[in-house]
């Protein structure tokens, strides 16, 4: 069984669409970092319910490889679905658990959001547009981006970064500063654009991502969206209203924390 949500105003109602939210419990930077629940819920579980409320898809599903996952989703009444230890990546997680969700009779989908776990404020109305996107046929993939106007942030390595071409596909995703502005006179405004991992498929296009072997600059970026660009795929990418704030590390935590206890309304007295 997974959750489902009435539709919200915007909600592209013709397509069927599915989240499913991998949730791995080992973690390098921040240790069993799915199960912190000092806001009194689970990380994964604000992930699941902020995907949920925002009305882009009709049921939810956690993904994990722990069984102290499934059981503490299964807890709070969210989904889950217990898939292999050994995916090398979060995508392959979603297609094992949407093969097992669609083996149960749930489906056909039109689209399968891939986000992540650890994503718990991803913008409700860039979720909605990701899936809406897939009201055009041509669109098997799609993924979101924002501008990034700061040099410096732009060189790190920990930002992703795409560039796109007139129809607003993916040309190439690179952990370099691409392109390179160092022939551009004045500010370079706008000139980057900052990759965010959220992911919209189409079933059969999902399964036949999961079916390529690792490419070559998938290898050398370690970015597996490459691996669909590398074999001719066209990846639609999106202009997101809001750049999430993914839990990464102890700091990342408490930031949310914070935010979260901020966004609390005052107590009556």
């Amino acid at each position: 069984m997974t959750a489902s949500a009435p539709q919200q105003p915007g909600s592209p109602g013709t397509l069927k669409a599915v989240a499913i939210l991998p949730a791995r419990l080992d973690s390098t930077r921040l240790e069993r970092k799915m199960l912190l629940c000092e806001t009194g819920s689970f990380l994964f579980e604000h992930s699941a319910r902020n995907v949920l409320a925002s009305g882009a898809v009709s049921q939810v599903l956690v993904a994990t490889d722990s069984e102290e996952i499934l059981a503490a989703a299964r807890s709070v009444g969210l989904p889950a679905a217990l898939t292999r230890a050994d995916h090398k990546s979060g995508t392959d997680r979603v297609f094992e658990a949407l093969t097992g969700l669609e083996e149960t009779g749930a489906g056909p989908f039109d689209v399968v959001l891939n986000v992540q776990a650890d994503e718990p404020d991803v913008a409700a109305l860039d979720l909605r547009q990701l899936v809406a996107a897939f009201e055009d046929p041509a669109v098997e993939l799609a993924t979101l981006c924002v501008a990034l106007d700061n040099s410096e942030e732009a060189a790190q390595p920990s930002r992703v970064l795409v560039v796109r071409d007139e129809q607003g596909d993916a040309l190439y995703f690179s952990r370099a500063r691409i392109p390179d502005a160092s022939h551009a006179r004045g500010k370079a405004q706008g000139t980057w654009l900052r990759h965010i991992g959220v992911y919209a498929f189409r079933p059969a296009a999902l399964a036949r991502f999961c079916g390529l072997a690792e490419g070559r600059l998938e290898r050398l970026e370690n970015l597996e969206q490459l691996r669909w660009l590398e074999a001719g795929g066209r990846l639609r990418v999106l202009d997101a209203s809001h750049a999430p704030s993914g839990i990464d590390t102890a700091a990342d935590y408490s930031a949310f924390v914070a935010r979260m206890a901020a966004a609390q309304p005052p107590a009556r007295t």
